[in-house]
């Protein structure tokens, strides 16, 4: 995420770290390159002024020339300014209404609206236990109601679907007489997008807004966009009193342009930013977290929070009662660690959180793909139950027969039965009294720099 600005900005600010004294010289040419970055980034320019003008204002005086460490108060006040742009704090959803609430989406065709609204709702149902209602308004787009239909049903959501015919404003009053009736909490409006802003699409919006009094009016907008997505900010911001701002497709995004121009220009909050196609790919946009990510610093809150919400702790704690037993820990639970960690969006998903993570060498996160932890559990899904238990037998002829079974090479078994043993020593070590500080001190010399240790040869 954001990896562009990211790389630039750590090696301008690396140049500075380590340093004893900086002159009023060295912090121009290091905001001159700053300014650079955020540029390259795509930033809108009034941004890039405002926020160059405030850290030139703290770093040549008395908080950066006369710290005992002068270079990591400089990249502290560029953290903060960093966070003061885009937002403070996090600001969530207000649902504070009369059931049923009503959140409308608003945003340009492509942005990502109608997968936000399906991702929305399944936050609100696993994480504030709301029962939510969805509605489609998109009466233009071929099969838009479908789609979201099909959204809904995965993410169990209620789904209301009007007549053919029916005007947006009407689906979106009838949809909330539904939802009243089912007991709804929220009620989540899709609206149309078009390809390019015009007065048609802001009156029909205007039209539903209008018709449901939404207590969120949230703007969907592409952060790959980056300066049309300030733009198209601004236009929708005059036409319809939003809210808050949801930012889609950040995973893909290297620079983040939009993340750090968004909440300048429209005045209102990111509140939530969708870092993947899975409905689960839906976070609460927290401004210290992603500014601590842009600085590789990482976020280890929200990988702690990831942890916890998306981990299956009935079965951890049952492969806990079998190490400390000391039982072996076999292929199978090596399976359900690969399945879990796929559940979380990945190992690429969770370094991305980890401090140091862009310190990693060339290539070295795409190792940790979807697709490689896809052919590790199709991998073992090939062997038989007693090779799990056993994995010792697995020799020549049974990695041959293996490979064929999961479409894979033998030096794919290889690579795995090699990761495979070495999670096993670390199991060990964890099943035994004191083990999980043991664990931790020998996965020192395992992480990436910036993370306690070398990259492993």
């Amino acid at each position: 995420m954001f990896k562009g600005l990211s790389e630039r900005l750590n090696t301008t600010l690396e140049r500075v770290k380590g340093r004893g004294r900086l002159t009023e010289d060295n912090i121009r040419e290091t905001l001159r390159e700053v300014r650079m970055a955020l540029l390259e980034a795509d930033v809108a320019l009034p941004v890039v002024k405002e926020f160059i003008a405030q850290v030139r204002e703290r770093a040549v005086g008395q908080e950066v020339l006369r710290s005992l460490t002068p270079g990591q108060a400089l990249i502290k006040v560029v953290n903060e300014e960093l966070v003061r742009v885009m937002g403070e704090e996090n600001a969530g959803l207000d649902l504070h209404g009369r059931p049923p609430v009503v959140v409308l989406l608003a945003g340009l065709q492509g942005a990502g609206k109608t997968t936000s609204a399906a991702k929305l709702a399944r936050h609100l149902m696993e994480r504030e236990k709301k029962k939510v209602t969805l509605v489609s308004t998109d009466v233009r787009r071929p099969a838009a109601i479908e789609q979201l239909e099909t959204l809904a049903g995965q993410v169990k959501a209620d789904f209301f679907r009007a007549p053919e015919g029916t005007a947006p404003a009407r689906i979106a009053s009838d949809a909330i007489a539904h939802a009243r009736r089912q007991h709804s909490d929220v009620v989540i409006v899709d609206t149309a997008g078009r390809q390019h802003l015009d007065e048609a699409l802001m009156d029909e919006v205007r039209d539903i807004h209008k018709a449901v009094e939404p207590l969120e009016t949230l703007f969907v907008v592409d952060s790959m966009t980056g300066q049309d997505a300030a733009r198209s900010a601004a236009a929708f911001g005059d036409a319809l009193p939003l809210t808050g701002v949801i930012l889609t497709k950040a995973d893909g995004d290297a620079r983040g342009g939009a993340a750090l121009s968004v909440r300048h220009v429209t005045g209102r909050p990111i509140k939530f930013m969708g870092v993947g196609e899975k409905t689960e790919a839906l976070e609460a946009f927290h401004p210290d977290r992603v500014a601590s990510r842009i600085l590789g610093m990482g976020d280890v809150l929200g990988l702690v929070e990831e942890v916890e919400q998306k981990a299956d702790r009935d079965k951890a704690d049952k492969l806990a009662r079998k190490l400390r037993k000391g039982q072996g820990f076999s292929l199978a639970d090596f399976r359900d660690q690969l399945e879990q960690m796929q559940n979380m969006g990945g190992v690429a998903a969770l370094l991305d959180k980890m401090p140091g993570a862009g310190q990693l060498p060339p290539g070295a996160a795409s190792q940790f793909d979807d697709g490689a932890i896809r052919r590790q559990v199709a991998i073992i899904n090939s062997m038989t139950h007693k090779e799990r238990r056993k994995p010792d037998l697995i020799k020549g002829s049974r990695k041959r027969r293996i490979a064929r079974g999961s479409g894979v090479e033998i030096q794919d078994v290889n690579r795995l039965l090699k990761q495979f043993n070495q999670a096993r020593k670390m199991m060990r070590k964890m099943g035994k009294k004191g083990g999980k500080k043991k664990m931790m001190r020998a996965m020192q010399g395992q992480m990436p720099p910036g993370m306690g240790g070398g990259f492993p040869g």
